[in-house]
């Protein structure tokens, strides 16, 4: 496919109200609004509500007819009657061409792609001086494009006009003219001043250049996956942030809807995306995510515009709320405690290495990997993560493990989980093999004793022979709940056979974990199991692709190979890469984010594995 008609398969997808209409780099937003649209700002640890630019903006023609959102394409938004703005039917652009042969499954809502054609205006019976007229011209086009990081630019039909609400109520109506530019300050205030003659056509030209140059990097898969890989490639595209205090470094953040900073473990997932593409950008994630690192090798939970979050004191005043209504126990900590996310570095690492090697770049990161990794290790006089120096590190807060709702952390804290001990156990045995080719001076050898010391532990003290599953422990107590967390192990290499064949056995139970439409993140047996609420119960991509990797390791191929196109036809059937979907309608969870970054990045990867 050209990268013409990959971005037309994305714009398919782009309903102003899922997606969001913005580019790389930006930072406002377009949603649908009645019958016009209305603006954003995208800005971390802020809700759309309070980021309003515009509450509307209505396009009319030159007697006052109201022109509705036509097409939307990653470069433009276009108004007007549909016969002229959107290409013949049977092209890849046209509105009647969105349910296709390759995805049968996707749901007709009132927000999918095909809500996007409005009927047809009528044809115009009235000439420019007033009197009816037999012409039949469909009306002329306006279009709405970013022209600028914090600005929209609007042309076409000179003759026509913009109708703006502002957030404070108030109503002006501009002329188009030879075209209006709309400037949007740090305060959310709004400029709207006349454009020179063709500055909206140029503006318009080089935003389309900029997508043709990101489409022509998309990955290229099988043709029932080329679609959606598309509308995911657009995702990771239009989710690209510059963090102006890291002199313009370029940030693919999880969502410009509410999660604008770089997380660690999101970074990795998106750079595992991304390295299909664009390796240089996913160098880049791991780069910032590497970045700051503390005195003590601890990696910051996030990256973001106004410093990191690395400690329960960084946590933003909402966070603390969110947690004090859910009842949490350390909502008002007494003591700071670390935040970080999932030792993941050394597997995204060498997932971007695979694709695009960087001998100088892999050493200096390693460089602090290896101290993030000791860290995890240290005991509670260094700041550490063993809080009991038993030798098997624990989660001091929810927010470090990623779930931070699940079941798991209902119980006392500090967590020791078998997700964590697996992660550590692979992250050791990563760094040992990554040294020996990026830092031959690096002794593997304490890398390898520490990995099987810490899988002696996670058999010992975290299986239950009795109900053949791994359990985590709160504070020392056993915490009942069955869990994904329970499955990570499975991508441990030299777990004992009875084990393997108990998780592998669990992922295939209709009962627990064998859903039709996925895995869920807590076992569908469980009191604790919730179709709908974050991390208990509703599907998530990652873990899918994580646990299709245990699969793997386990030696199950095939069974692997079936996880994963089970969960890229999830994505597919939901409408999109969201956040994270309903385990028993397979759609998108009512609470969930859209146009999340690391479901999209890992539906390319995922889609790539199966297309060789």
């Amino acid at each position: 496919m050209t990268a013409e008609s990959l971005a037309r398969a994305a714009g398919r997808h782009l309903d102003l109200e899922t997606a969001p209409f913005t580019i790389p780099r930006s930072r406002l937003l377009v949603f649908r609004a009645g019958d016009g649209v209305r603006v954003h700002t995208s800005e971390y640890e802020r809700s759309l509500e309070e980021c309003r630019v515009l509450d509307a903006l209505v396009v009319r023609d030159a007697h006052g007819r109201v022109l509705p959102v036509a097409d939307v394409q990653p470069h433009r938004i276009s108004f007007g009657a549909v016969a002229a703005m959107a290409p013949s039917p049977g092209s890849p652009g046209s509105p009647a061409s969105t349910a296709s042969p390759s995805s049968p499954t996707l749901p007709s809502s009132p927000t999918s792609p095909a809500s996007l054609a409005e009927p047809p205006l009528p044809s115009q019976k009235v000439s420019e001086n007033g009197t009816e007229s037999d012409d039949n011209r469909d009306l002329s086009g306006v279009s709405l494009t970013f022209d600028g990081l914090r600005a929209l630019s609007v042309g076409g039909d000179p003759a026509a006009s913009v109708r703006i609400t502002r957030p404070d109520g108030s109503v002006e109506e501009h002329r188009i003219g030879s075209g209006l530019r709309l400037d949007v300050a740090d305060d959310r205030s709004v400029t709207v001043a006349a454009q020179p003659a063709g500055a909206h056509t140029a503006a318009e030209e080089a935003r389309a250049a900029e997508w043709a140059d990101w489409f022509d990097r998309c990955p290229r898969v099988r043709a029932d996956l080329q679609d959606m890989a598309a509308f995911c490639w657009w995702v990771l595209g239009a989710n690209i942030v510059e963090l102006p205090a890291l002199a313009g470094a370029r940030a693919v953040v999880p969502s410009k809807i509410g999660y604008v900073g770089l997380w660690q473990w999101d970074a990795y997932f998106i750079a595992v995306g991304l390295r299909h593409g664009d390796p240089a950008l996913a160098r880049e994630q791991l780069e910032l995510a590497f970045r700051f690192p503390r005195a003590n090798g601890q990696l910051p939970d996030v990256v973001h515009e106004e410093g990191i979050l690395a400690t329960s004191d960084d946590l933003p005043e909402s966070d603390r709320a969110n947690l004090r209504r859910a009842g949490s126990r350390i909502a008002d900590p007494t003591a700071p405690v670390p935040l970080t996310k999932p030792p993941l570095a050394a597997w995204a690492l060498r997932k971007v290495l695979e694709v695009e090697d960087a001998p100088d770049w892999a050493a200096a990161q390693l460089e602090r990997v290896i101290p993030s990794q000791d860290w995890w290790f240290a005991g509670p006089a260094e700041n550490g993560s063993d809080l009991d120096g038993d030798g098997l590190p624990e989660y001091g807060h929810p927010y470090s493990s990623g779930l931070d709702d699940s079941p798991v952390f209902d119980g006392p804290i500090p967590t020791t989980a078998p997700d964590l001990a697996a992660y550590l156990v692979q992250q050791d045995r990563e760094i040992a093999a990554l040294a020996a080719r990026y830092l031959p001076g690096h002794d593997p050898a304490p890398h390898l004793s520490r990995a099987d010391r810490t899988a002696q532990l996670l058999v010992e003290r975290l299986w239950d022979p009795a109900e053949e599953r791994f359990i985590a422990r709160g504070a020392g107590e056993r915490i009942a709940s069955d869990t994904v967390l329970g499955l990570l192990p499975l991508r441990v290499e030299g777990l004992p056979a009875e084990m393997r064949s108990a998780l592998v056995d669990a992922i295939g139970d209709p009962a627990r974990y064998g859903l039709a439409w996925g895995l869920p993140t807590v076992s569908a047996a469980d009191p604790d199991f919730s179709a709908e609420r974050m991390w208990r119960g509703p599907i998530w991509v990652n873990t899918s692709a994580l646990i299709a990797e245990g699969l793997d390791t386990a030696g199950e191929p095939e069974r692997a190979r079936a996880l994963r196109e089970q969960t890229v036809r999830l994505v597919i059937h939901g409408g999109g890469p969201h956040e994270y979907f309903n385990p028993r309608t397979g759609l998108k969870a009512e609470r969930a984010t859209t146009a999340f970054g690391w479901s999209a990045a890992l539906f390319l990867d995922l889609a790539v594995a199966l297309s060789r």
